[in-house]
């Protein structure tokens, strides 16, 4: 989930590197206090990936991703002071965004509860009664 420097690609997932030149920036000054630095500066940076037109994602992968994220996916940093750090951050949190969408979860094999799984929760009751019984006998007297 980081921009390998080597070949200029955005490592999402094991399968899925996406090059940095199908990645759209946006530049605007980052809100908040700084005084004249925050009001000239540009360091507020988000970065745009579109689903629908990626050559690089495979058919699975573009259905997966529309599904869950729609035609376009954007994330935006405006935490650090340097615009080299909040795109970065921006590559990180897109990189994440999408290997969450990209994740299979694995569907759940029902099982049947084990001997002492019963046995406990059977133990568990008979004290919750127990309890209860106590706690009426001391309202009757």
């Amino acid at each position: 989930m980081s921009p390998s420097s080597d070949d200029a690609t955005l490592r999402v997932t094991r399968h899925l590197a996406i090059p940095l030149d199908e990645l759209e920036w946006r530049f605007s000054p980052s809100g908040g206090p700084g005084g004249q630095h925050a009001n000239r500066s540009s360091t507020r940076a988000e970065v745009v990936f579109d689903v629908a037109r990626s050559p690089t994602l495979g058919p699975r992968q573009r259905a997966r991703l529309l599904a869950r994220l729609g035609p376009t996916v954007r994330a935006a940093a405006s935490d650090e002071r340097s615009q080299a750090r909040n795109r970065q951050l921006a590559l990180q949190r897109l990189a994440g965004r999408l290997a969450d969408a990209l994740a299979v979860e694995r569907t759940r094999v029902p099982t049947a509860p084990s001997a002492s799984a019963r046995e406990r929760r059977l133990a568990d009751k008979r004290r919750r009664a127990a309890r209860k019984r106590e706690r009426a006998r001391a309202d009757d007297e």
